[in-house]
């Protein structure tokens, strides 16, 4: 693993953790997260990366929760960083949007739909931040290598490929965890993006489910696998959130979970 500036713990030999709300709804909900975060995370000495969306792209709906402003919610970020000394994690979603996040954030992500958009991997990449790119959910594993050179052919080497499932017809996604080492061979680290891979898009209503019961299952799998770090959503109510809602991990949950998820990493290892 690369170095990201105030990543700590990074020699306990733990996975790391991208942890945090699926959006940025206000800065009280913000650092209230942040900070049982970093409590639960300084314990179980498993490094952090704080995430958070400054603003959603991809929604079913026009009417769906879009974020408070860019600017707003990149202020948030930068603030929880600071205020905790944790790095943090936003999406991009247009070349112009790289370098005005990369003022704000540690690393830029590339979303999943987005993930071939040559232009826009190359933008993340001139920033020299750390690029974060997910996995489309209609690639392959393989196939991923050739936007991990995108990003190390414009001159930036810190890249980590996240996998966030396949599509499984028209609703549902489903994991294959022969992607893990398949993109393991790029040399990249590779995370498993656990509560958006338990997504049911597409839905009828417009808004999307999903199948929070089985964020266990995909974690553990995913470290048992060998992932280098695991990406979870989580929100003190699930339910009220503005954002992914129906597949976030409660955050009450999260400490638990670590824990067992600790022991599989030490018993693999």
């Amino acid at each position: 693993m690369f170095e990201i500036q105030k990543l700590k713990h990074t020699d306990s030999g733990n996975f790391f953790l991208m942890a945090g709300p699926c959006a940025i709804e206000g800065e009280e909900m913000a650092l209230q997260i942040a900070e049982r975060l970093v409590d639960i995370t300084s314990r179980l000495q498993v490094p952090l990366i704080f995430k958070g969306s400054y603003r959603k792209a991809n929604r079913s709906r026009l009417d769906s929760f879009t974020g408070i402003g860019d600017e707003k919610a990149l202020r948030i970020l930068q603030k929880v960083g600071q205020t905790f000394d944790v790095p943090t994690v936003t999406d991009i979603h247009e070349t112009h949007e790289a370098a005005m996040a990369a003022e704000y954030v540690d690393v830029l992500q590339i979303p999943a739909f987005l993930c071939r958009q040559t232009d826009l991997l190359v933008a993340a990449a001139q920033t020299g931040k750390v690029v974060n790119i997910k996995k489309g959910q209609f690639l392959s594993g393989e196939a991923m290598r050739f936007a991990v050179d995108k990003v190390r052919e414009s001159g930036n080497d810190r890249v980590i490929l996240t996998d966030r499932g396949n599509s499984f017809g028209y609703s549902d996604l489903v994991v294959d965890f022969r992607n893990l080492p398949e993109m393991q061979t790029t040399g990249a680290p590779v995370v498993m993006d656990v509560t958006h891979s338990l997504q049911q898009p597409n839905q009828s209503s417009g808004v999307t489910g999903g199948k929070p019961a089985l964020i266990e299952t995909i974690a553990k799998a995913a470290i048992a696998v060998g992932a280098d770090g695991l990406f979870i959503e989580t929100h003190p109510q699930p339910s009220i959130a503005k954002s992914d809602g129906a597949n976030m991990l409660p955050l009450d949950q999260l400490e638990g979970l670590l824990e067992k998820l600790i022991r599989i990493r030490q018993a693999i290892r």
